[in-house]
């Protein structure tokens, strides 16, 4: 470490040889991605190299090297389960950030114009189609909340959407592309 402190790259390279295959293999117990073991072990030697003036290691070195090769490997699992997560993400809410300015302007027109009409609607219609369409509830759900049968929700949502294909009529071809893209 003295030789290592001192910038002697010959003690450097005599630990890299020492200590890169097993580090490596170590990586393998928790990462199936050889390749990716191996940047993470040259990473780590790349920051012993830089770090080697200030570095002050309490246990040996390869105590040292083998946390910090455990250390890498599991912030790499975190973080791919947060890219997995947000990839989940927009699989299933879509990725606007995509839209082109015109794509944006129509689905912010016809979100403006599908708030307009929801309001329109008569308040009991309103509240079973929000119930039952955009909060995923079923029927029998919808009328043992509301204390009603459920063919009086049918009727409801059978009315709102009535009323909403006859407000919205004018958005009709764009719903029809935007379902259909």
């Amino acid at each position: 470490m003295a030789e290592l402190k001192n910038g002697d790259k010959e003690a450097f390279s005599l630990l890299f040889k020492k200590y890169y295959r097993d580090l490596v293999l170590f990586g393998g117990t928790l990462l199936p991605d050889r390749s990716l073991c191996e940047d993470i072990v040259q990473n780590i030697f790349t920051q012993l190299w830089e770090d080697r003036n200030t570095l002050n290691i309490g246990t040996s070195l390869k105590s040292y090297l083998l946390r910090s090769v455990q250390n890498a490997c599991i912030d790499e699992i975190r973080h791919s389960q947060s890219v997995r997560e947000y990839e989940k993400y927009m699989n299933t809410y879509g990725n606007y950030g995509s839209m082109n300015t015109g794509d944006y302007i129509l689905y912010s027109d016809l979100h403006d114009n599908l708030e307009n009409a929801l309001n329109k609607l008569p308040k009991e219609c309103k509240l079973v189609f929000v119930m039952s369409r955009l909060n995923g509830m079923k029927y029998k759900e919808i009328a043992q909340q509301l204390e009603v049968s459920e063919r009086t929700v049918e009727v409801r949502i059978g009315k709102a959407i009535g009323l909403l294909k006859l407000y919205l009529k004018d958005f009709l071809p764009l719903i029809l592309a935007l379902l259909y893209t």
